[in-house]
């Protein structure tokens, strides 16, 4: 089948985020064609280029979210006139409907009247888009601003809107027409995701926009995969960048809206925690369209270390190691190192041998990670002064600051090798991938209940609640005098990592969720003839499938055999069938291009 695969700064691109999980994807899926349809953040991400492409990739099309470029479009008396009603309903639903948090936007039924203006305004821009070529200038016009304060000004209108003063409707204005951008791209036809037999959004929010049109204008089935959860984001990232409150609200009410109408109308939906699930549901997704998908992990590097795990050798020397904490990740203040360093110290006194390594995984991501390295730094050295006498010598610490690459860290694996115990402080997690490697190594596992932690773990580690030193030390203790309980409980975070979290498991998944969608909504063409007549049948299911039977029907004079009889002949001298599928298979796909 063909796949229309939509990203929103991630793959193709060198830099982008979330690439390596879509990469995967499109590699292991060969059997089926990709193009990309890709939404780029900044020049710098299209200077650094793209990755190297597997040869079923189609074709590639591009298209800038960081820049307000001008399209040349003037619309006339008409498209004005349409333009504002639209707009004028669109900015009407926000202003009743704004607030601000997810608690007052109305995603249940109370406000399913409010959900259908919203698709019906947004559709009606697309539209416009669509006859007039784009809606660049218009979306970033006076026009828009006032059919905003008239909105926010309105009866009815809420609390929030009515105390928006001009700055906030540009403000929102503005972030308005960045997130509508993709209604004016010209992907929505029969030589773009039209010519798809499934729209796959890599993402949530403005990333699924091209998906919903491609769904309105030619009745391609969408599936929405979200690893993260755009909508929390959205409201995390506003709160903290100085967003004043009533352009805060105004803009929370748009993405929630369209994440409700992503939702309604996507062919399925997929998360990966159960965490992103819930968040899905409280924004009116239907429970029967959502499948879990973890997100696959390789497990060859951590293959050597798990099965030494398992076998009881074949591990590395310092794998031996019995009194050793491990911590492994990037060094920020959510990871809540503190915390970890007086549980160290507790754990100290009922096992005096004991060591903790903390591993870094990337250097410090900017001056506030940087002063939290060095905080935590100061703070190991009061807690754990030289001592004179004891088991270390003078000068040793018990607690080691590394890095992957280094020379007791060569790779991420030899960083898990040496740890009895792998340890996780955090107070924020979303999909907790160091503890996935930490399982596929055959380590057992403490960590604070956040995120997925829980639904990743299973029953085969230790968790604790976050800021809560006490009870992290003695889970720690508990594993460490307990070595057989330690050997169990590793091979069963091996057996069910590698049972829910590889690459094999999530593109088998996906393979099946597309045949799914497929089966259930399939896209309905018309094949015009020569006289533009309907052609029925020339486009069937078993077209797409590859084999030695799609070219012309054999005959006697080709050495089938005379006794075979072979289908009726189209008007092309073969079967119907086969022709169709000889126009897919025999020629070779076209190089990627990048078309805006």
């Amino acid at each position: 089948m063909r796949i229309g695969l939509v990203t929103e700064g991630g793959y193709p691109y060198v830099g982008g985020d979330a690439g390596l999980w879509c990469e995967r994807l499109v590699r292991g899926l060969g059997q089926h064609e990709f193009d990309l349809y890709a939404l780029s953040r900044s020049r710098r991400q299209e200077d650094e280029g793209w990755v190297p492409l597997p040869r079923h990739v189609s074709r590639v099309r591009t298209a800038p979210l960081w820049a307000a470029e001008d399209d040349g479009v003037r619309l006339g008396r008409r498209a004005r006139r349409r333009f504002a009603e639209c707009y004028g309903e669109l900015a009407a639903v926000l202003g009743a409907a704004s607030g601000p948090g997810p608690g007052d936007l109305g995603f249940p039924e109370r406000r399913d009247g409010e959900a259908d203006r919203f698709a019906g305004a947004l559709y009606g821009l697309a539209e416009l888009a669509r006859d007039t070529g784009g809606l660049a200038g218009a979306l970033r016009s006076e026009t828009a601003v006032r059919a905003l304060e008239h909105a926010c000004r309105a009866p009815g209108a809420s609390r929030a809107a009515r105390e928006a003063r001009v700055p906030d409707l540009l403000t929102v204005a503005a972030r308005l027409e960045h997130s509508l951008r993709p209604l004016s791209l010209d992907w929505y036809d029969d030589d773009g995701l039209g010519a798809a037999d499934l729209c796959h959004s890599a993402g949530g929010g403005t990333a699924a926009l091209p998906g919903l049109l491609a769904r309105h204008f030619c009745g391609v089935p969408v599936l929405v995969t979200e690893y993260g959860v755009p909508l929390r984001s959205h409201y995390l990232t506003s709160a903290a960048d100085g967003t004043a409150p009533a352009a805060r609200a105004l803009l929370a009410a748009f993405h929630g809206r369209l994440v409700t109408e992503v939702y309604r109308q996507a062919a399925l939906l997929t998360h990966g925690n159960a965490h992103t699930r819930r968040w899905q549901e409280r924004c009116g997704a239907d429970p029967a369209r959502l499948r879990t998908v973890h997100p696959g992990m390789d497990a060859t590097a951590f293959a050597e270390a798990g099965e030494g795990a398992e076998t009881g050798g074949g591990a590395p020397p310092q794998a031996a190691a019995e009194d050793t904490l491990v911590w492994v990740g990037r060094i920020e203040p959510a990871k809540d190192l503190v915390s970890l360093l007086h549980a160290f110290a507790e754990v100290r006194w009922a096992q005096p041998r004991a060591r903790l390594r903390i591993v870094c995984t990337a250097p410090p991501g900017g001056p506030e990670a940087a002063a939290y390295l060095g905080h935590c730094k100061a703070l190991a050295a009061q807690l754990f002064p030289d001592e004179a006498e004891g088991p270390h010598t003078v000068g040793e610490n018990p607690v080691s600051f590394e890095e992957v690459g280094g020379p007791e860290a060569p790779t991420l694996a030899d960083a898990y090798a040496p740890g009895a115990v792998i340890v996780l402080s955090s107070v924020v997690e979303g999909f907790p991938a160091g503890l996935v490697e930490a399982m596929f190594s055959g380590c057992v596992t403490v960590s604070t209940d956040v995120g997925a932690v829980v639904e990743v773990v299973g029953g085969t580690g230790l968790v604790v609640p976050p800021r809560n030193p006490r009870a992290l030390a003695e889970a720690c203790v508990a594993l460490l005098r307990d070595p057989e309980r330690r050997a169990r409980l590793g091979a069963a975070a091996r057996a069910r990592a590698l049972e829910l979290f590889t690459v094999e498991q999530n593109i088998a998944a996906f393979h099946g969720i597309y045949l799914e969608i497929v089966a259930r909504c399939p896209v309905r063409r018309v094949v015009l003839d020569d006289s533009g007549e309907p052609l029925p049948f020339a486009a069937p299911a078993e077209s797409r499938l590859p084999g030695r039977w799609t070219g012309p029907a054999p005959t006697a004079a080709t050495g089938a055999g005379a006794a075979t009889a072979a289908p009726s002949p189209g008007r092309h001298g073969g079967p119907a069938w086969a022709v169709a599928a000889a126009s897919r298979t025999q020629h070779p796909a076209p190089a990627p291009e990048a078309a805006r």
